[in-house]
């Protein structure tokens, strides 16, 4: 389950978290029990504020908690996984590479 300050936008394919009249926003294609994380966008008066770590987190636990394996084709997501190893278990098996690349 998502923390209430955050919503799944399904219309528009992202997850979105709203901070000071600003949204910040993980877009995301689901197939089947696949989510592809594309990408990561946080206003950038909301940058270095913790926003996008927050956001990528719960989605990872939405992920986690639905069972889902996630591909995080965005290099934040992927960045976020490699700081954050307890998820690698949802990185699906033929994308764990991704998290190896990230810098």
């Amino acid at each position: 389950m998502l923390p209430p300050e955050i919503t799944d936008n399904t219309a528009l394919h992202r997850f979105e978290l709203h901070v000071d009249g600003q949204t910040a926003v993980v877009v995301y294609e689901r197939a089947g029990d696949l989510l592809r994380l594309i990408h990561t966008e946080v206003p950038q008066s909301l940058e270095g504020k913790g926003v996008g770590s927050k956001l990528v987190s719960a989605v990872l636990r939405f992920a986690e908690e639905n069972n889902l394996s996630v591909i995080p084709l965005c290099p934040f997501v992927a960045q976020y996984v490699k700081r954050h190893p307890e998820y690698s278990a949802i990185v699906d098996p033929a994308h764990r590479w991704m998290i190896d690349s990230a810098s």
